[in-house]
């Protein structure tokens, strides 16, 4: 697995009529984590396309948790995981940072490596690497990869 946590502030453009994030916006949050984490792990998401891998979105789930008002300095953390052979999950948190780690939202999403033609591929091993950790070497009934 791999792991990235960064921080953001909430826009007035992303708050609602309420004073609050709105509620879609954690989707897009969820976004630039993935870009984040890819990012930190010095292959920025454009250089996967260049090499002709996508990852559509296919899933998502959202859990909010509490409030984040404009301005509000949020910290989210995004960790990755393989999900069988053609698919990835990213799992999320965002927490207030001035506010004693207080709970905005945790998510998931899931997307199946694909090729250009938006054909499912089996995950390369460099994307195994860099996102799956140790874990990657295992298929998902516990059986080492490649046998």
């Amino acid at each position: 697995m791999a792991s990235h946590t960064f921080t953001f502030r909430v826009r007035y453009a992303e708050t609602d009529q309420m004073g609050t994030f709105y509620n879609a916006r954690a989707l897009e949050w969820f976004e630039v984590a993935r870009s984040e984490l890819s990012r930190s792990l010095g292959l920025p998401y454009t250089e996967w396309e260049k090499k002709g891998f996508f990852l559509p979105l296919v899933e998502a789930h959202a859990n909010y948790k509490g409030t984040a008002r404009y301005d509000d300095l949020l910290e989210m953390t995004v960790t990755s995981s393989i999900a069988g052979h053609v698919r990835l999950r990213f799992e999320y948190v965002i927490r207030h940072v001035e506010e004693p780690r207080k709970l905005v939202a945790t998510g998931y999403t899931v997307h199946p490596v694909v090729d250009a033609q938006m054909r499912p591929m089996r995950i390369p091993d460099w994307i195994r690497t860099q996102l799956g950790g140790p874990e990657a070497e295992k298929k998902v009934d516990g059986s080492a990869q490649g046998e």
